[in-house]
């Protein structure tokens, strides 16, 4: 279980698979460099991103699903400890963060789904929804994705939000942390944040 959270009042979390550029993502958010393993399942422990003013904290939880070299158990262990992250903190956060490789999310979710399964983002989303955590999936890697309404019709399809995606801008938020294209993302995270009555965070995103 993850140990030692800084004490802050209001947080916004970072979940998703592994791969799917959480780190860069969290990079590009707080301007600050973290180690990000080259090998999935590196990260086995909570980056918190404190600012020393305000009572604030942007947390980047370890990647969860498949990991390739990474046992069964292991990964199992991680998915728990990030859901009992966000359970026991859920009061305290104001948006959680879901990271999706807008290339794959949508085949990797078809590829999951059945009668004993559900994939792992679908389950996420609802989860956080479940504790009362105001969802934004950030789509990122939007830059390598031709058709980019129908993939993210077919996200909203699969997460059970009616399409067409442009309805739910504060939920969905094409982005690429890479190359620095996060404004869809700032956008939505500040529509909770504001929901929420905190727009003295707006200066974060």
């Amino acid at each position: 279980m993850f140990e030692s959270r800084p004490d802050r009042d209001a947080e916004v979390v970072l979940v998703g698979r592994s791969n799917v550029g959480k780190s860069t993502l969290m990079r590009e958010v707080t301007g600050h460099t973290f180690d990000t393993g080259q090998r999935p399942g590196v990260t086995r422990s909570p980056n918190h991103y404190d600012w020393t003013g305000p009572d604030f904290m942007i947390t980047d939880l370890p990647g969860f699903g498949f990991m390739k070299g990474v046992p069964e158990e292991v990964r199992e262990e991680i998915k728990t400890d990030v859901v009992r992250y966000v359970e026991e903190n859920a009061e305290k956060i104001l948006v959680g963060i879901l990271v999706v490789d807008g290339k794959s999310v949508v085949d990797i979710i078809d590829r999951h789904s059945g009668p004993d399964e559900i994939p792992h983002d679908v389950e996420m989303f609802h989860f956080l929804r479940e504790v009362g955590v105001e969802p934004v999936v950030a789509v990122n890697k939007m830059d390598k994705v031709d058709d980019e309404d129908e993939r993210l019709n077919d996200l909203c399809d699969r997460l059970g939000l009616y399409p067409p995606w442009k309805q739910w801008q504060e939920t969905i938020a094409p982005i690429s942390a890479k190359r620095g294209n996060v404004s869809a993302l700032n956008e939505a995270v500040r529509h909770h944040l504001h929901e929420a009555k905190r727009d003295d965070l707006f200066q974060f995103f």
